[in-house]
């Protein structure tokens, strides 16, 4: 089964001597995600440590760097300034695995009509060119942009996949997380704003280009803002680092994909009741 990401499978029993502790730091996308994983890998593993942070993909970067973390969540690919760093540092070029797919939704409060946008205007939209949202078939009222800082791994994909790298509205509202993204776009009936595919089931998940963000459409390809999700490291892990791995393309760690509102690699067996 071709699943694009690399399984590795521990051999033979982990040493004693190596830390019984996980670090991941990274992705606020995956933030949800990781800690559920974690959660079912300390109850295989009583007595593990798995411990993950936020911050953003780039931050997740910057820990492999420093040796803060074992992994790093990402929305991203390492970008050629990180493969450098790691580079620089430690010798590597880093080594990434396709952990989940997800679609890079652009949430619309539910009060605003308009449900589906396609690609060029989007692009207008974000870039601050369309200003109302009567010019996209809605209501006579002005768009309120919401954007993520640039050390998230979903603010830079979003600016390649629908800004064509140009920049964003400079008007742009700039907010931390995705929660606070979705709580501003429950707040502002004009407001458009982006983030995982996971969060935020109360509000629009606007189409694009007649293409909902739906689980199907991300796994085939037809809408055109899927990603996917990654597992980054410094080089191929060891010890609990790598069963952690082993653990995430097992069954169980995409089914959790699953439940957390991702998309998962493959189709999944439904759990053991027993």
């Amino acid at each position: 089964m071709a699943v694009g990401a690399a399984v590795l499978v521990a051999c033979g029993p982990t040493p004693t001597s190596e830390p019984r502790f996980v670090r991941i730091t990274g992705s606020d996308t995956m933030l949800t995600l990781a800690r559920r994983w974690a959660e079912a890998f300390m109850r295989l593993h009583p007595g593990i440590v798995v411990h993950v942070e936020g911050g953003g993909t780039g931050a997740g970067v910057v820990a492999l760097v420093d040796g803060r973390a074992d992994l790093g969540t990402g929305s991203r690919p390492l970008l050629p300034s990180e493969v450098q760093r790691l580079n620089e540092k430690h010798a590597s070029l880093g080594v990434s695995f396709r952990c989940a797919r997800d679609g890079v939704s652009v949430y619309l409060n539910p009060a605003n009509p308009v449900h589906d946008i396609d690609l060029p205007r989007l692009k207008e939209l974000f870039a601050g060119r369309i200003a109302n949202w009567r010019e996209v078939g809605g209501p006579d009222a002005r768009v309120h942009i919401l954007r993520r800082p640039p050390n998230s791994g979903t603010h830079q994909l979003f600016r390649e996949l629908v800004l064509d790298e140009e920049d964003y509205a400079p008007d742009a509202v700039i907010l931390p997380t995705t929660a606070a993204v979705v709580d501003a776009v429950r707040h502002d009936t004009g407001a458009a704003g982006y983030g995982g595919l996971a969060f935020a089931p109360d509000l629009v998940h606007c189409a694009v280009g007649g293409r909902p963000p739906t689980p199907a459409n991300v796994r085939n390809g037809s809408y055109p803002l899927a990603r996917y999700l990654f597992l980054h490291a410094v080089r191929q892990p060891r010890g609990w680092p790598r069963r952690f791995v082993d653990f995430v393309f097992s069954d169980e760690g995409q089914r959790i994909v699953e439940e957390v509102g991702f998309v998962s690699l493959w189709e999944t067996t439904p759990a053991d009741p027993g």
